[in-house]
C-alpha cells in the first residue's frame, strides 16, 4: 500500500502538480496517463525515492518492500544475469552476501557459526532457497534462455538487458511495484506474458505506459495527470477514455435532462462491465467496476489532435501487386524472399516480422526509396500514397519555421490555410513559428501527420505510427484509421492499433510470407500459426 498526502512538485516557477492525496492499495494496478511532460515519470520517481517532492508525504505499509524497474542498462554489467535478478530483492541479497562471506572465512569462529545460523533462518523465512529457481523461471517467462542465465550482463544485447531488468523488478513479488514503460523493446509474446503476470498480481502496481492494450489488460484504476491535477478513476484506460468522452458529450447537451444523462451513464457502465467479464485476459481483477458510482465519471479536459484523412478519390480494384520481391542486407541477412501478394480494395494490412528491419525495408522499396532489391511492385493507376517513415529526421534538418516547413508540402500556401492544419495538430499561437529543427519527437510526428493529411491520399503507408506520440495523439490517430475510407499498410508494436484497424496480417520471413485474414490476438496465440512461423524462420 502507498499513501500520498498533500504531494506537490515544482521546478522553478513551474508547478507540475500539487495537493495530491491518494491511496494505492494491494490487489490493484494503477495505470498512470497524461500528456508528454505532464509528470508521469516524475510521479514514479518521487514514489521510488529518487526525487524529493517540493512538499508532501509518501508512506508505505509497515515492512513493505518497494521494487522499481531500472532504466540504466549498464548498471549491472559486472554481474551475472541470475544475480542481477536476485539483487532485485535487496533484503534477500544482503543476507545471501553476508552468509556467503561468513562461509568463505578460513578462521570460522563460534560467533560466525551463530550469525550464520541466524542468517540461514532469515534466508529460509523469505524463501531464499528457491530464489535461484524463481529467478530462472521469471527469466524464461520473459524470453531469456537458460544458456544466458549465468553470463555477465555486459554480454547481453540491449533488448535482452531490458527483459532482465524487468525480471529484476518482478523478482520476489514486491509489495509495491513501480513500472515506467515496461513494454518497451518487448515482443508481443513477452508482453502477453507480462499482461497475464500483472493481471493476477496480488500486490500494489503502478505503471506508466503508452501501450493502451497493455493498460487495458492490467489496470483496475486510471491515474490521470492533466493540467496540474492528478485524479484517480476506477477502470482501465478504455473505460476512462470512453466514459470521459461520453460525459463530455453530455456536458455539451444543455437540453438533456439530468435523469436521462444518469441512465445513459449507467447503461454505459453495465455494457462495459459485461465486456470486461468476457475478456480473454486471464485476470483476478474482473470486478474492477462493481463499486463504480456514476458521479465519478467526469469529462476530460485533455486536448486531442484533429487527425482526418480525406482521400480525393476512392481506390480502384487494383491497388498494389507484388511479384517475387526479395531483400537481403549488406551483411547477407535475408529479410524476406520471393514475396508475392496483391493488396485488395478495403485491405488494411499489418506487416509483421521477427526482424524489425523487414517491414521498414519493404515500405522503403514500395515507396521507391530502396532500389537494391529483387522482384517488382506495381501501384494501381487510381492510387495515391502518403508515407510515414520510421526515421523522419531528414525532414527536419532545416531552419524553416513550422508554417514554412508545412507549406513545402501544400499546393495552397496561404498562411491561414497552413495555420489550420497546424492548429488541428495542436500547434497554436507563437508555436507555429518555432524552427522545425528544435521540435521534440512527438511534435515531429504530429508535423509528419499534418503533411500526410495534406496529400489527400487513398493509401497510407505507416511505419510504427505510434512512435513518440502521447496517448491522446495515439488515440486520435487510431480513431482516424478505423474510419479511413482507403487502404492502410502498417507496421506497429501497438496492439490496439493493429487489433482495431487491420483486417489482414502479412508476416515477412526469410522463406516467403504468412498471409492471413484473421483477428490479430488469435494470430499471435494460435498454435497452428506458431508451427508455421517456426518453419518459415528456419
Amino acid at each position: 500500500m502507498i499513501t500520498v498526502s498533500n504531494l506537490a512538485i515544482q521546478f522553478g516557477k513551474r508547478v507540475l502538480f500539487s495537493d495530491v492525496n491518494m491511496k494505492f492499495t494491494a490487489g490493484n494496478c494503477y495505470g498512470i496517463i497524461g500528456a508528454n511532460g505532464a509528470g508521469k515519470s516524475t510521479l514514479i520517481r518521487m514514489l521510488s525515492g529518487e526525487l524529493d517532492p517540493t512538499r508532501g508525504l509518501i508512506q508505505f505499509g509497515p515492512g513493505e518492500r518497494l521494487s522499481v524497474l531500472k532504466q540504466n542498462h549498464f548498471e549491472f554489467d559486472e554481474f551475472t544475469v541470475i544475480d542481477t535478478v536476485m539483487m532485485g530483492h535487496d533484503v534477500l541479497w544482503k543476507i545471501k552476501e553476508e552468509k556467503d562471506a561468513i562461509y568463505l572465512k578460513e578462521d570460522f569462529s563460534d560467533e560466525d557459526g551463530i550469525r550464520a545460523s541466524e542468517l540461514e533462518d532469515k534466508f529460509n523465512e523469505i524463501n531464499g532457497w528457491n530464489a535461484e529457481s524463481d529467478a530462472a523461471a521469471l527469466l524464461s517467462g520473459l524470453g531469456i534462455k537458460e544458456n544466458l542465465h549465468y553470463q555477465f550482463m555486459k554480454e547481453l544485447s540491449g533488448m535482452e538487458k531490458v527483459r532482465v531488468l524487468l525480471a529484476r523488478a518482478l523478482f520476489g513479488k514486491p509489495d509495491n511495484l513501480l513500472l515506467d514503460e515496461p513494454t518497451n523493446d518487448l515482443d508481443v509474446e513477452t508482453v502477453m506474458w507480462l499482461e497475464n503476470y500483472l493481471a493476477n498480481y496480488e500486490n500494489t502496481v503502478l505503471v506508466v505506459s503508452h501501450d493502451r492494450h497493455f493498460l487495458d489488460a492490467v489496470s483496475t484504476h486510471t491515474v490521470d495527470i492533466d493540467y496540474g491535477k492528478v485524479q484517480l478513476f476506477p477502470g482501465n484506460y478504455s473505460f476512462w477514455y470512453e466514459s470521459s468522452q461520453l460525459a463530455l458529450r453530455q456536458q455539451q447537451m444543455q437540453n438533456k435532462k439530468a435523469e436521462e444523462k444518469r441512465k445513459e451513464l449507467e447503461e454505459f457502465i453495465r455494457r462495459f462491465s459485461a465486456n470486461v467479464a468476457k475478456s480473454k485476459q486471464a485476470t483476478s481483477r474482473k470486478k474492477m467496476l462493481e463499486k463504480l458510482n456514476v458521479d465519478e465519471i467526469q469529462p476530460s479536459t485533455r486536448k486531442y489532435p484533429g487527425i482526418i484523412f480525406s482521400p480525393e478519390r476512392e481506390p480502384g480494384n487494383m491497388v498494389l501487386e507484388i511479384h517475387g520481391l526479395s531483400k537481403t542486407t549488406d551483411d547477407g541477412t535475408v529479410l524476406f524472399k520471393d514475396v508475392n501478394f496483391n493488396v485488395e480494395k478495403n485491405d488494411k494490412i499489418v506487416f509483421l516480422s521477427r526482424d524489425a528491419r523487414a517491414a521498414t525495408s519493404f515500405f522503403e522499396i514500395i515507396n521507391g526509396l530502396d532500389k537494391k532489391h529483387e522482384g517488382t511492385y506495381n501501384w494501381g493507376i487510381t492510387i495515391t500514397t502518403a508515407y510515414l517513415p520510421l526515421d523522419n529526421s531528414a525532414f527536419f534538418e532545416t531552419d524553416l519555421n513550422l508554417v514554412d516547413w508545412l507549406s513545402q508540402y501544400s499546393t495552397d500556401t496561404l498562411e491561414s490555410f497552413i495555420r489550420g492544419y497546424l492548429g488541428r495538430m495542436l500547434f497554436a499561437g507563437e508555436e507555429i513559428f518555432k524552427k522545425a529543427s528544435v521540435l521534440s519527437g512527438g511534435e515531429k510526428m504530429r508535423c509528419m501527420i499534418a503533411r500526410m493529411m495534406l496529400r489527400n491520399s487513398n493509401v497510407l503507408v505507416l511505419d510504427s505510427p505510434a512512435n513518440h506520440l502521447d496517448l491522446e495523439s495515439i488515440q486520435a490517430f487510431n480513431n482516424s484509421l478505423v474510419n479511413f475510407n482507403g487502404n492502410v499498410l502498417m507496421a506497429s508494436h501497438d496492439r490496439e492499433f493493429i487489433q482495431t484497424v487491420c483486417n489482414r496480417i502479412i508476416e515477412l520471413t526469410p522463406n516467403g510470407i504468412i498471409d492471413k485474414q484473421m483477428d490479430y490476438d488469435d494470430y499471435v496465440t494460435s498454435e497452428d500459426i506458431k508451427e508455421i512461423r517456426e518453419r518459415m524462420y528456419r
